[in-house]
């Protein structure tokens, strides 16, 4: 049965294997008494454990993260510039989207922008009607920006566009992963910003 394979499954063992019986195998060499033996494993062993230095910027987190932030801001940026608006002006309308208010030096903080520029572009956007300005209910001294309908509608659909690219970018770490990204940055940026 199967003997062409030479293989007798009657008998439950395969014929070849006498063959293998009358030649046993050459017994393993012992790194004491072969002083070859093990050389290729140790060798591999070796290259495994020797760990190259990384260059600083790939191993510096500020680093690091203006890269990513570059990369990946930079493709969505194309699709904010499209629609007619500025980098700044997106990230201005994107913030407000969810706040009921921001002073400007609170925007300019989350926009990463300076104030000068932040005040510049918000009297185009005033223009427009896609913010309002207003003062601060317990200090006039502080001029408080709020988002209209009108911005709300126009930077509504970037966000979902907005949205729809970050899951293309986290969707080779899993959600998991991805949360505790988010987690672990917001926490930085909770530990690192000045109050107010």
């Amino acid at each position: 049965m199967l003997t062409c394979l030479g293989l007798n499954y009657h008998e439950g063992i395969p014929r070849s294997s006498k063959t293998i019986l009358k030649h046993p195998a050459r017994p393993v060499p012992h790194p004491k008494t072969d002083p070859g033996a093990g050389y290729d494993r140790h060798m591999s062993d070796h290259l495994l454990d020797v760990h190259e230095p990384l260059p600083f910027v790939d191993d510096y987190l500020p680093a690091l993260l203006a890269q990513a932030s570059e990369l990946i801001s930079g493709e969505f940026h194309e699709v904010v510039q499209a629609s007619g608006l500025s980098v700044t002006e997106w990230r201005i309308l994107a913030t407000l989207a969810s706040k009921p208010g921001l002073s400007i030096g609170g925007l300019a903080d989350i926009t990463v922008s300076k104030q000068p520029t932040v005040t510049r572009l918000l009297d185009r956007m005033e223009s427009k009607d896609y913010v309002q300005r207003y003062a601060h209910y317990s200090d006039r001294r502080i001029t408080m920006v709020r988002i209209t309908p009108l911005g709300r509608t126009i930077v509504a659909d970037l966000m979902a566009q907005a949205k729809d690219h970050e899951r293309r970018v986290l969707q080779p770490f899993g959600l998991k992963r991805a949360e505790n990204l988010k987690v672990t940055l917001r926490r930085i940026i909770e530990l690192h910003r000045g109050p107010g």
